[in-house]
């Protein structure tokens, strides 16, 4: 964790929702905001679902959704969610019974998409189902799944149609006196997306669940995610994400963390701060960077990390950083320590020394923690 004082021109003042349970992880109301991802193995292959699970939840994930499109998916979740290290969402689409055996399997969570599932009667069942196991819903609306009378309604998908679409199921849910629910509105396009969840925040109470639909592949759906998911979350919406991708899930955990990190909503692992490089660069930034990324990955610790190749901006960096390195010519450069200089350092020595440095500050922060909680 940077050891700056919180700035009050950055605080973000979220909206205030209800707090439910996805399992042991609270959603909504003062609790952090949560990341998700989704499996794409299949389901009823278990040990390649879990393997997935556990990497996801080893990169962060507080939350893990799984397709359960048949009955051989279903019966597999038992086994996974027993073995898992965090909570299972069921995703079901068109057959309602799914839900009910996903339940009865241990699911935290059953993702309804209300434009499939179904007439009210089988929403009350899958209620019922929610309510004796434990199981929190999430009511996914999609721009791509409203229902038919809604698109007769309103022509095409527009953010009252999928508002009045989430609102319906609200009050189906409500009418059967539960409320252990959060919502969603996506959709693929930004700007429908974000105007349906501005609109659904002042509608409702219920926790949020973000998400930019078929956002694309890693480069172009990052920038799609970051713009639409970036925007509602700096205006305070949103109580749990899930950045959807064209990629590996474990890439779109540590997309979702960027995001909140970039916007000070959670801190985890090593924000590094590094320039793009010019001429003026005293060691080659590009290549220490992507180093540095992947030997800090196991670092679960909030770090800030400065790396700058010349001494423009890099002293001013490390200022606000917990370790900086700034970058000084004939093969050297100055490390920070605390936004102070510290000792100068070769640049062959540079990658493992800041390595040293990061792994030592988090075990300092972890055993400061630990004799703070005895």
């Amino acid at each position: 964790m940077t050891h700056n004082p919180i700035r009050p021109w950055r605080d973000i003042e979220r909206r205030k929702s209800r707090k439910i349970m996805v399992g042991s992880v609270p959603v909504g109301g003062d609790a952090p905001i949560t990341v998700q991802t989704m499996t794409n193995t299949d389901s009823s292959d278990v040990r390649a679902t879990l393997d997935q699970v556990i990497r996801a939840a080893e990169a962060g994930a507080d939350i893990v959704r799984i397709s359960t499109p048949d009955e051989s998916s279903t019966q597999a979740l038992r086994e996974i969610v027993r073995e898992s290290p965090v909570p299972i969402v069921a995703d079901i689409h068109f057959h309602y019974k799914r839900a009910l055996e996903a339940a009865d399997a241990g699911a935290a969570c059953l993702r309804i998409n209300p434009g499939n599932i179904g007439d009210a009667g089988r929403v009350a069942e899958v209620v019922r189902a929610a309510r004796a196991n434990g199981c929190s819903i999430r009511i996914g609306v999609n721009a791509g799944s409203l229902e038919k009378h809604l698109l007769e309604k309103y022509g095409e998908p527009c953010p009252d149609a999928m508002v009045e679409s989430g609102l319906d199921h609200i009050k189906i849910l409500q009418d059967h006196d539960f409320h252990e629910f959060k919502i969603s509105v996506k959709a693929s396009d930004v700007f429908l997306a974000a105007a349906a969840y501005q609109q659904l925040a002042e509608a409702t109470d219920a926790p949020i669940h973000l998400g930019i639909t078929e956002a694309g592949g890693l480069r172009g759906g990052t920038v799609k995610s970051a713009i639409g998911l970036g925007n509602l979350l700096w205006a305070g919406i949103g109580d749990t994400i899930r950045v959807s991708l064209s990629a590996d899930p474990v890439e779109e955990v540590k997309v979702g963390f960027e995001i909140l990190k970039s916007l000070g909503l959670r801190t985890r692992g090593v924000q590094i701060i590094s320039c793009p490089s010019c001429a003026r660069q005293g060691f080659d930034v590009i290549k220490t960077v992507e180093a540095l990324e992947q030997r800090l990955e196991h670092v679960k610790t909030p770090i800030s990390l400065s790396i700058i190749g010349c001494v423009v901006n890099g002293p001013g960096e490390a200022l606000m950083t917990d370790i900086g390195f700034t970058g000084g010519g004939a093969g050297s450069g100055m490390v920070y320590l605390a936004g102070r200089q510290d000792h100068k350092l070769s640049n062959e020595r540079m990658i493992d020394h800041i390595v040293e440095l990061v792994e030592e500050r988090a075990a300092q922060i972890e055993a400061a923690k630990a004799e703070a909680a005895e």
